[in-house]
């Protein structure tokens, strides 16, 4: 909860939108052609996720491929022509205490708004090896489903032991020569049901599990792509805490494409303070089930939309459904608001 600023010249929006990723930026398109005047507040990642995929070839109506920035490009130039604005900036704090809301930017300003929609998105674990950053789109990913058909008949590796990791390793099997999943540890932490299908797999020969392994470097150009990856290797586990002891190996593999499934952080922590219910991993709970009213919040008023919702599916075209009915949602709340 904030102080509050001193001044009472405070800029007041009908609805304030945090996230210019895919759910955002939906929203923002239908919010701005429903005149209800939305400042889009983009984040320290505009764009979202998507800006880290080279080619989105499963997003309707781009038959022929398009890039995510260009995709996010094309989406915030239409929002803005319907109406909406977009600004630079990190929210720090929402104050749900009073109405309207009062939204606290890092930077020190302050805003009011009626209506709020969270679509502040979700961000992936990564490695933090080098090579990393530098491939992040160029062979590196955090989606199998976005990219995995890019590297069809090359092998490729999945590094991560649970859910996530098993789903995306079973589906780029689809599309690989072969596919390797690298875990630190010697068991997965997955479910039985997805542990069960990726033995299928390794009986079959698609798949080979690097056990007690991790990642420590990752070789190549944006230009060229990954040329090899360097792993380390310790029996009991956890190699990169076991550099100095005996046992330890390093190794080098040789694939296409590096998938990093090791999970995503919920950007949701200038919420914890407020009303809204988060599940035990930062995710913003909303009211869902059938019928309008979906993207309700525990708080009247706040909204949420994407991945910050959505821990499963984090898909740009479910991130885009999600925010235009949290837009959808919202108007109708401020309709009643404003008895109009």
């Amino acid at each position: 909860m904030s102080s509050g600023p001193l001044s009472e010249e405070i800029e007041h929006r009908e609805l304030i939108i945090a996230g210019a990723g895919i759910a955002g930026l939906s929203a923002a398109i239908y919010s701005a052609r429903a005149k209800n005047d939305p400042l889009v507040i983009e984040g320290p990642e505009p764009g979202g996720q998507l800006t880290l995929t080279t080619e989105v070839e499963n997003y309707p109506g781009f038959p022929d491929a398009i890039t995510g920035p260009e995709l996010i490009g094309r989406m915030k130039t239409q929002a803005i022509k319907f109406g909406a604005e977009t600004r630079y900036g990190t929210i720090a704090t929402i104050d749900d205490t009073t109405h309207p809301f009062q939204v606290g930017l890092s930077d020190g300003t302050f805003l009011t708004s009626d209506a709020f929609i969270v679509a502040s998105g979700a961000s992936a674990r990564t490695l933090g090896v080098p090579g990393e950053d530098e491939l992040m789109g160029y062979g590196v990913s955090t989606c199998a489903t976005c990219d995995g058909a890019f590297f069809k008949d090359e092998d490729m590796l999945v590094v991560g032991g649970g859910d996530a990791a098993m789903e995306e390793a079973h589906f780029l099997t689809k599309f690989a020569n072969k596919v390797y999943i690298a875990h630190r540890r010697d068991s997965f932490r997955a479910e039985k049901y997805w542990i069960d299908r990726i033995l299928k797999k390794v009986e079959s020969g698609d798949i080979s599990i690097l056990w007690n392994t991790e990642v420590s470097q990752i070789n190549g150009t944006p230009d060229e792509g990954i040329s090899t990856i360097d792993l380390i290797h310790h029996a009991d586990g956890n190699p990169s805490s076991r550099k100095t002891e005996p046992g330890f190996e390093n190794s080098t593999l040789n694939v296409g494409a590096l998938f990093i499934a090791i999970g995503h952080i919920p950007n949701t922590d200038y919420l914890r303070p407020t009303a809204v219910e988060l599940d035990p991993e930062g995710y913003l709970l909303t009211r869902g089930g059938s019928g309008s009213g979906k993207t309700h919040t525990a708080v009247p008023g706040i909204f949420g939309a994407g991945d910050v919702v959505d821990s499963h599916y984090q898909q740009a075209i479910t991130a885009g459904s999600m925010g235009v009915q949290a837009a959808l949602d919202a108007g109708a709340y401020l309709d009643d608001l404003f008895d109009r």
